[in-house]
């Protein structure tokens, strides 16, 4: 039996909607321990205003909600605003209807309550984790591009350093001796490829000690 690494889990946000007081505190509680942000909410009028304001990798939604359906609110989502979470279905109800709608709307996975905790980390386990293996050759790929960019072969471990430490926004906030702390480099010669990567607008000083890392011109590489 394949043992699954739950703590990949800390890196992403989870929007969790669920009418119910009492099990909307007990799950949120329970998955705080294991997800970077919970953001609970009981109706999907406030769902909306968390999507508008944060960055939700999965959402988990109960389908029958006090006076609205979490179907139908998932359907608007995909079909009218052109959002495309992986979600995962919470229910009471084995209903074969709600089971196809879930099907047609490509629901990652569907979860009869009462919840399993078990069950559900490993549900969200196997959503993540395609996720961060595309986000890992994406980044290997930007070292590839990056490297063919500079003209020294020995600094591909700043590359790679650099590329680590990127926000969510593409950025890198550090200043050179961060940098030494963690790669054995001259000053001299980390300066030379920061400001190659400057000429070349693939890594771009907006503030200080703040740069961007620009995909786009690696493309022109």
């Amino acid at each position: 039996m394949t043992t699954r690494n739950l703590n990949i889990l800390n890196e992403f946000n989870i929007l969790y909607l669920e009418d119910d007081d009492s099990l909307l505190k007990q799950t949120r509680d329970m998955l705080e321990d294991f997800v970077k942000n919970v953001f609970a909410v009981k109706t999907s009028e406030a769902a909306l205003q968390v999507l508008k304001k944060e960055k939700i990798d999965i959402i988990i939604s109960d389908i029958l909600l006090e006076n609205e359906n979490g179907i139908d609110f998932l359907r608007d989502l995909k079909v009218n605003k052109n959002i495309n979470i992986p979600t995962v279905l919470t229910t009471a109800h084995t209903d074969t209807k709600y089971l196809l709608d879930a099907i047609k709307l490509k629901i990652e996975n569907y979860i009869v309550k009462p919840i399993n905790l078990k069950e559900l980390l490993n549900t969200l386990h196997d959503i993540v984790l395609p996720l961060i293996q595309e986000k890992e050759i994406h980044k290997n790929s930007n070292i590839i591009k990056t490297i063919s960019a500079i003209t020294d072969s020995k600094q591909v471990e700043v590359v790679k350093c650099i590329l680590d430490h990127l926000n969510e926004r593409n950025e890198l906030v550090a200043s050179y001796s961060d940098i030494m702390q963690k790669v054995s480099i001259s000053k001299p010669t980390l300066i030379k490829l920061f400001k190659e990567l400057s000429e070349k607008k693939i890594l771009v000083k907006i503030a200080h000690k703040t740069y961007r890392f620009d995909e786009k011109a690696l493309e022109l590489v």
